[in-house]
């Protein structure tokens, strides 16, 4: 959400940012639809004055004895009752088209954000681990995890395309991710370990940005409410329409849910394997900061997503997206990529962005600095740490060895039962 304040005083410079990100010149429309209902509301705001004064006018009239006057006055105000609604609806309308119109467009990008249009204008800023050499050709996971208890056949069989069934050590490995990452994230990281709603209102989904541009990305249940697509959106949503203290900065919490996408954007990619389902599970980390700290939270942030890679020896690069690569809500955005030996790719396993303002404005939520009366909004920012389906493919495809076997992480065994490889 922008602030048209800001729009009024640099139109050129919001254009500007905006084109950077594909978005074509907009804010001399804004500016219009803003004057238009800017004079709406004084018109309205005069109407109302105007009959205020009128109807104290007219008792003074009456005990003055001029009727006359009176009855002109209350003839006034009889036609001013009469304008008012239409005036008070016509303000209504315009603010709501502005404020769809603002709602519509994605976040200004950061100064240092590089420009580009996709991916391929990515920069790559390091890499972590030394690419395993095998004595074999690796396998993807896809050939690989079937004999280890990724069924692929059942969960298509059960629910379609783009599910997985997780049977015996499978399904131990990946609840043992799962609960390596939260743990890590709560007891080394500072974290607050969130259980929360999987399912959503319409102003929560608004608040983060999921609505209204990408609802066929969503599901919807018959009565109305979103199944939350990250954890993300349930965290960030908890300090949504509040004044903060600003004693509880920063705060930091993290949950480990279930998250579902329709995956509307992504036909006929990825349809292969374990790498994008409808349904995943995701350590999601989200903080909210005074603005003045979002930048070093960011990097923190994003440092603490890279230990759980390293932790599990998984080599990684980490990218910084440029302009037109980012998603909608973001103002900078690094995403860490990890090696797919079976692949022979790097993948995407954690995105770790600062929103500024952007989500803040459209939740409402501020903050009082100290020694202010004014409040300001806050900045939020998100990351995965880490998603934990794409995570257990990288295990797969990095620990795998020639008999079709998967060796566990040293740093995962705690969580294993004493289970140490994983057997066909």
């Amino acid at each position: 959400m922008h602030d048209i304040r800001l729009i009024r005083e640099n139109p050129q410079a919001f254009d500007a940012a905006l084109a950077r990100r594909g978005v074509e010149p907009i804010a001399e429309s804004l500016l219009a639809l803003d004057a238009k209902r800017r004079a709406v509301t004084t018109r309205m705001q005069e109407a109302q004055s105007r009959r205020n004064d009128a109807s104290k006018a007219i008792g003074q009239a009456m005990a003055q004895g001029d009727k006359a006057k009176a009855e002109a006055l209350k003839a006034e105000v009889a036609e001013l009752k009469q304008t008012l609604p239409a005036l008070e609806e016509e303000d209504r309308a315009l603010a709501a088209e502005l404020q769809d119109a603002l709602a519509g467009l994605p976040n200004l990008p950061a100064d240092d954000v590089p420009p580009g249009e996709d991916e391929s204008a990515n920069v790559e800023l390091s890499q972590w681990g030394e690419r395993r050499e095998f004595a074999f050709e690796p396998k993807e996971h896809a050939d690989l995890g079937p004999a280890l208890g990724m069924d692929f056949e059942t969960g298509a069989n059960i629910s379609g395309a783009r599910f997985t069934f997780l049977r015996g050590q499978m399904a131990r490995l990946h609840r043992a991710l799962g609960q390596f990452m939260l743990d890590r994230q709560t007891a080394e990281n500072g974290y607050t370990e969130c259980a929360p709603p999987l399912l959503v209102r319409d102003e929560a989904a608004f608040g983060t940005g999921q609505l209204p541009k990408f609802t066929d990305d969503l599901f919807r249940t018959t009565d109305g409410r979103w199944l939350i697509p990250t954890a993300e959106v349930s965290l960030t949503n908890a300090v949504r329409e509040q004044i903060i203290d600003e004693a509880q900065f920063p705060i930091r919490m993290t949950a480990l849910t279930p998250c579902f996408r329709s995956e509307a954007g992504a036909a006929g990619k990825d349809t292969r394997g374990f790498i994008r389902q409808h349904q995943f599970e995701k350590v999601e980390l989200v903080s909210v900061v005074r603005p003045e700290e979002s930048e070093a939270e960011h990097e923190r942030m994003t440092e603490c997503a890279e230990g759980v890679l390293q932790a599990l020896g998984l080599p990684y690069r980490k990218m910084l997206l440029c302009a037109g690569d980012m998603g909608a809500t973001a103002r900078k955005t690094y995403d860490l990529e990890v090696w797919l030996p079976g692949q022979g790719a790097w993948r995407e396993i954690s995105s770790c962005s600062n929103c500024g303002d952007y989500q803040a404005r459209r939740m409402n939520a501020r903050y009082r600095p100290e020694g202010s009366k004014k409040t300001e909004f806050v900045h939020t920012l998100n990351g995965s740490g880490l998603a934990v389906g794409r995570t257990l493919v990288a295990v797969l495809e990095n620990y795998q060895q020639e008999d079709g076997s998967v060796e566990v992480p040293e740093a995962l065994r705690p969580w294993m039962g004493g289970v140490t490889r994983l057997k066909p």
